[in-house]
């Protein structure tokens, strides 16, 4: 899975830095293009000279060359990478991450990376840093942001002391990478999202403030984890990932015809557009005039796409649908997994401002058809859509 990719190698100022010149070297063997950007700091650990000849790349540590007055710019640094991979991840440099601190090119380059980029680091420090409560907060702030921990192992410190806080190894590493590349890989995953609209003439049209963030986002994490998705979007004004196929609609009757075409060759089936519940039974060829009287629209049901899926799908197939609720929450979304044969819901409550349309967080509670339910905390939508890919990946890895 690492093959072709391109990765930048953060390297903090840890002594488990000397264990980067052969990460650099498997990740290359791997088939990867590597640049390694370093801490300031992190130089008295590891030589520059060291990682740019096994990288072949030069080596990134101050934003200017001293000697040339060259920048180095930070951004194209984050455009290029495919992901971004900080071994070790020091207390220092996590903690400036998790703050957006950025008195570095390593922090500023990080900082400059898209949602849909990934990032792993690779806590490294003593036992009781790395247990500290501050150091925590910092690692489930980094990982609310979507990103990955590489889990710190047990052994011998620089301290003299035995615990939990070095480094994983580099095998465990590079494990890690192509296990979450690949989990999913072979699995096909159809995802809707985005609003749609339902037209009333030529220029007005009915419709939601749904900014398909969170269908997007779905989108991108299976990708992330190998999956093949095709994507059924409405009318969205944000960035779209590179899914293996892209069917643009705008109505419901659209996605409908797009969702019944294609939700037979998936695995998985995610419904996370909000499609209209009602269309306008006439459609004015011409701009409507403005008048002095009431204008009166009259709408007719759409069609219900999960429940047609629901009652047509095959049994290998895990279905996944979404609630919106302002009220009882729980009770109707148990009724929705029962009515639309439902596996998973999840569902969200639009009581808090940072749940509603077009935020970047939300708070879900995902429940499944065996009267099991976790709720989550208010998390970014990236880390949403792995909590809830992470329920799916169960389901088949089980």
């Amino acid at each position: 899975m690492l093959r072709g990719k391109n990765v930048l190698l953060g390297v903090s100022a840890g002594i488990a830095a000397y264990k980067t010149a052969q990460l650099c070297r498997e990740l290359i063997k791997k088939g990867a293009n590597v640049k390694v950007l370093m801490t300031p700091d992190s130089i008295h650990f590891i030589t520059p000279l060291t990682l740019s000849t096994l990288s072949k790349n030069k080596v990134y540590v101050e934003y200017f060359d001293k000697k040339t007055g060259e920048w180095n710019n930070h951004v194209k640094l984050a455009q290029w990478a495919d992901f971004f991979l900080l071994a070790p991840a020091t207390s220092n440099t996590l903690a400036k991450m998790a703050h957006a601190h950025s008195d570095n090119l390593l922090l500023a380059t990080y900082l400059s990376m898209e949602n849909q980029q990934e990032v792993y680091f690779a806590p490294a420090m003593d036992l009781d840093m790395y247990a500290h409560p501050a150091n925590q907060e910092n690692i489930k702030k980094l990982q609310e942001f979507g990103n990955k921990m590489i889990p710190p192992e047990s052994g011998e410190l620089a301290s003299g002391l035995f615990g939990l806080g070095r480094m994983a190894e580099v095998e465990h590493i590079i494990n890690f990478i192509d296990k979450s590349h690949s989990q999913l890989k072979g699995k096909k995953v159809l995802i809707t999202a985005g609003p749609t609209y339902e037209q009333i003439d030529p220029v007005r049209f009915i419709g939601n403030h749904s900014s398909g963030k969170m269908g997007i986002a779905l989108a991108q994490t299976l990708i992330n984890r190998g999956a093949e998705v095709t994507l059924v979007c409405g009318p969205v004004s944000i960035a779209i990932p590179k899914v293996a196929k892209l069917i643009s609609v705008t109505s419901a009757e659209e996605m409908f015809q797009a969702v019944k075409k294609e939700y037979k060759h998936a695995d998985c089936l995610i419904f996370a557009a909000a499609v209209a519940d009602y269309t306008p039974i006439d459609f004015a060829q011409q701009k409507i005039k403005k008048a002095e009287q009431a204008m009166k629209v009259e709408l007719k049901p759409t069609t219900d796409i999960l429940k047609y899926v629901g009652e047509n799908k095959k049994e290998h197939q895990l279905l996944v649908g979404f609630a919106l609720e302002t009220e009882n929450g729980i009770e109707n979304a148990k009724k929705k997994i029962k009515s639309k044969n439902l596996d998973f819901i999840v569902l969200n409550m639009l009581t808090d401002k940072e749940t509603a349309f077009g935020y970047d967080t939300n708070q879900i509670t995902i429940l499944s058809s065996d009267n099991k339910q976790i709720a989550f905390e208010l998390k970014n939508k990236t880390a949403v859509a792995e909590d809830i890919v992470n329920t799916i990946a169960a389901q088949w890895i089980d």
